[in-house]
């Protein structure tokens, strides 16, 4: 079965000024075990999507799915892991880990980059995510 990756377009962060100098680039890639969960697990990343705008040291994200292959994520820029780590230890985001644990597997991955720039962060996360060569 081909893949058929969706992509939402990009949303800015508070810190898109810091577009073109360091950063660090987050992938995440969830399977779920049914396509309910899926969709469940899609909906609360759009969800999450709409607090991007306020999220402390946010460059920008993408979301992404596969909805045949059950699999969605996430591809997030970031100025430093602290602000990394401060959004992955909010309530919100904790809820959502929670509520979806035991039911897929997750998978991800972290780069650091000295210069920020859209279409290379989105060519390593499309690496990641489909184990194509860019």
């Amino acid at each position: 079965m081909p893949l058929h990756l969706l992509r939402s377009p990009w949303q800015p962060g508070p810190r898109a000024d810091a577009q073109g100098g360091p950063a660090v680039i987050s992938v995440t890639d969830f399977t779920a075990t049914t396509h309910p969960q899926s969709w469940s697990v899609a909906l609360a990343g759009l969800r999450l999507r709409r607090t991007w705008p306020g999220t402390p040291g946010a460059i920008g994200m993408w979301l992404w799915t596969d909805p045949a292959r059950r699999r969605s994520g996430s591809v997030s820029v970031w100025t430093d892991e602290t602000a990394l780590k401060e959004f992955v230890g909010r309530p919100d985001h904790l809820r959502i880990v929670r509520a979806h644990r035991g039911r897929g597997v997750l998978r991800s991955a972290l780069h650091t980059t000295e210069r920020f720039d859209e279409a290379d962060a989105w060519a390593y996360a499309r690496h990641f995510i489909t184990g194509e060569r860019p």
